[in-house]
């Protein structure tokens, strides 16, 4: 039997909220976790992406504060799509995985909406303070060929770490930049280093 990555897993194994998950939908080019943390004093965003073969592209966490836990799982998903979309060609296929019902049945109504004129695409509760980063969402959503999300649960989402301790992680890449290679980043100039003492 082929071993595929754990994202796919996954979503293989979720419901997707709003639509049945029919077989074909289980063929994604990408999987893309995400996950967004709230705390009064702090909270975390928290991204990853793996190929259907279980690659990994990106991890990624950023500290970020948000007015609710709401909020932070809008912000979390906005920055994994933006993330995933400067790294990726046009058109591909996406399975997005969150432990947020809602947020998960909200995208499924906005990708089908777009990709069939008929279908009922609202209306969709969305918080308040989550208006901005739900229009930032639709507008992600265009990029890829074909999108759908998952529910799971809080405990199995890969990027619930990275968005809980982000300061653990700042190892990580946090800048969507696909083409950036650390080789290509001057050195600092030898007028900038302090001379040696004869």
């Amino acid at each position: 039997m082929v071993g595929y990555g754990r994202l796919r897993d996954l979503f293989d194994d979720a419901p997707t909220p709003h639509i049945a998950h029919p077989p074909h939908t289980h063929h994604r080019d990408y999987y893309l976790a995400t996950d967004g943390s709230f705390a009064p004093d702090r909270g975390g965003l928290g991204a990853i992406v793996e190929t259907s073969d279980g690659d990994r592209v990106l991890r990624l966490a950023l500290e970020a504060r948000s007015p609710n836990n709401n909020v932070a799982e809008y912000r979390a998903l906005r920055f994994g799509l933006d993330a995933l979309a400067a790294r990726v060609e046009p058109g591909v296929s996406v399975g997005v995985l969150l432990d947020h019902d809602d947020l998960a049945s909200n995208v499924n109504a906005a990708a089908l909406g777009m990709l069939s004129p008929g279908w009922p695409d609202g209306p969709v509760r969305v918080p308040p303070a989550g208006a901005a980063d739900w229009g930032d969402i639709r507008l992600a959503i265009r990029r890829f060929g074909d999108l759908r999300a998952a529910a799971i649960r809080s405990d199995d989402n890969p990027a619930h770490a990275l968005a809980n301790a982000p300061e653990r992680y700042r190892h990580l890449e946090v800048e969507p930049h696909a083409n950036r290679r650390d080789w290509e980043i001057p050195p600092p100039s030898r007028a900038d280093r302090p001379r040696a003492s004869d």
